[in-house]
């Protein structure tokens, strides 16, 4: 009969999958004790722990205002974050190893202003928990619209530095071959990162796909002083660059920055200041276009100004992946003389759990 018939496979299930729980067992125990958990949660996931209710009044929407935000730079709206939210009561096991969380209390009696500070692996490794603590509702709203840009850079550099630590494991030997020969420093971008162009003071490599493309460009000139640090002259020397090495098929045709559509800032960047260009750029007569971020910055061992820069064409999908994935690598590209280190947030880490209580 059928019964019959299945009741091996069953067994034998049942033994692997014994098997394979024994070995988990083993292998991540630590000295008689159970190791910690590695984090949830897909990149740029967000979990909110706050009952439903205030959840939907005006302190929740505060929050979720400041993390439903267009990620900046690109052809159409894209949110920056995935957004979930819990109650207090029903963090378990399983939610509480969440990659990136944001706890939030209001209690008067406890607090006297509105502060937040973050904590590292508390649940699981790999885990980020923002705690913003306040003493009222109005204090809370005001707080984090004032301080909207440091939580969304927060997670997003938070998110960066998890891309860093894969890509120092694993990247385009090609692209760090070419950086090291050309300009004499590291660069670990995508394994993808195959083909290559190469030129005067620059380098071009891509993985050359007919969806989703995507590209480190890498390029230096001479440090003229601090006034060359200004938004029209990286720009004016970005679409120098690119008109000699990034023609297109026609002579008229060349790669340009769309200058309406781009914005530049001062970074951090290995403890070091930095520029930051990001926007859009397109093919001069014809019909090519995309996102671009791009980071420039000062070679003070050879008096020179190194740009690297991450861009895509996908008109056919999403691009936000494409493109972070891209802008993770800028912060891989180590200067001579230069040591790797973590992106920088603005915000206070706290070491230990601690209530901050009115003194």
């Amino acid at each position: 009969m059928n019964m019959t018939k299945g009741f091996p496979s069953f067994r034998r299930g049942m033994g692997m999958g014994l098997l394979l729980l024994l070995l988990l067992l083993a292998t991540s125990c630590k000295d008689g004790h159970l190791a910690t958990p590695t984090a949830s949660g897909r990149p740029y996931e967000v979990l909110v722990v706050m009952d439903k209710q205030t959840w939907e009044a005006p302190v929740g929407r505060a929050l979720f205002g400041v993390l439903d935000t267009d990620i900046p730079g690109l052809p159409q709206p894209e949110r920056s974050f995935h957004i979930s939210q819990v109650a207090p009561r029903d963090m378990n096991r399983t939610l509480r190893i969440f990659r990136n969380i944001i706890e939030v209390e209001i209690n008067p009696s406890i607090y006297t202003q509105t502060r937040m500070k973050f904590s590292r692996n508390v649940y699981a490794q790999d885990q980020v928990i923002l705690r913003i603590r306040s003493n009222s509702e109005e204090s809370f709203i005001q707080y984090v619209g004032e301080h909207r840009q440091d939580i969304i850079d927060f997670f997003t550099r938070m998110e960066m530095n998890r891309l860093c630590r894969d890509l120092s494991r694993k990247y385009s030997k090609l692209t760090f071959d070419l950086a090291k020969e050309i300009f004499g420093c590291e660069l670990r971008a995508p394994e993808e990162l195959k083909n290559f162009k190469r030129g005067k003071d620059f380098m071009w490599t891509t993985n050359n796909t007919a969806t989703g493309m995507v590209s480190i460009m890498m390029y230096a000139y001479p440090y003229e002083g601090p006034e060359t640090f200004n938004k029209r002259y990286i720009l004016h020397k970005r679409d120098s660059v690119l008109r000699i090495n990034m023609p297109g098929s026609d002579p008229d045709m060349f790669m340009q920055t769309d200058t309406a559509f781009t914005d530049v800032r001062p970074i951090v960047v290995h403890h070091k200041y930095a520029m930051e260009a990001r926007g859009l750029w397109y093919m001069r007569n014809d019909g090519m276009g995309g996102p671009f971020v791009s980071h420039s910055r000062v070679d003070t061992e050879n008096n020179r100004v190194v740009v690297v820069e991450g861009f895509v064409f996908a008109p056919e999908k999403m691009k936000r992946g494409l493109m972070r994935r891209m802008e993770g690598s800028l912060y891989m590209l180590l200067l001579p003389e230069e040591q790797q280190s973590e992106i920088e947030t603005n915000l206070e880490e706290e070491k230990e759990e601690k209530e901050e209580k009115k003194e």
